[in-house]
């Protein structure tokens, strides 16, 4: 299991800690944030485009290949799906993610197929993929916070 804690700190500014890394996450300026950090939605496609690249060269490594680097550039469009062709399920709208990927180093074209087919099965491109059950569950100042216990002193 994965655990990441969140706390809102001044304003808009939050502070995300895993293991012993803290990121920040804000709000631009014009949207009453301080603009310290990502958005959060900003920071799931980086999420998704450094996975898609950790991903990629972990199998060119195993394979030898001379993958010098990978730049991915994210984005996101939320559509109605009515008007995405060829959607078939139940969902109003549809969330198109389009990561543009660029291999360098001394590769084929067909190691930069391959690379770009490894890329679109990381783990994180496959957690988007599946279905998702989200549970929310209301802590009381009497409770402890289960992670909290890590981060005292």
């Amino acid at each position: 299991m994965v655990n990441v804690t969140v706390r809102l700190e001044d304003g808009y500014k939050t502070l995300i800690e895993t293991r012993n890394v803290t990121a920040v996450a804000d709000e631009p300026l014009e949207e009453g944030g301080t603009n310290l950090g990502p958005t959060p939605r900003e920071l799931l496609l980086g999420a998704l485009g450094a996975c898609a690249a950790i991903t990629a060269r972990m199998y060119a490594l195993r394979k030898g290949w001379a993958l010098e680097g990978v730049e991915v550039s994210v984005s996101m469009d939320k559509l109605k799906a009515a008007d995405y062709p060829g959607y078939t399920g139940s969902s109003e709208n549809v969330n198109e993610f389009r990561q543009m990927i660029h291999f360098k180093g001394d590769l084929t074209d067909e190691q930069r197929e391959r690379l770009l087919q490894i890329a679109g099965k990381c783990p994180v491109h496959r957690i988007l993929m599946d279905d998702n059950i989200i549970i929310e569950e209301l802590l009381t100042d009497e409770m402890v916070f289960p992670a909290e216990e890590d981060h005292i002193g």
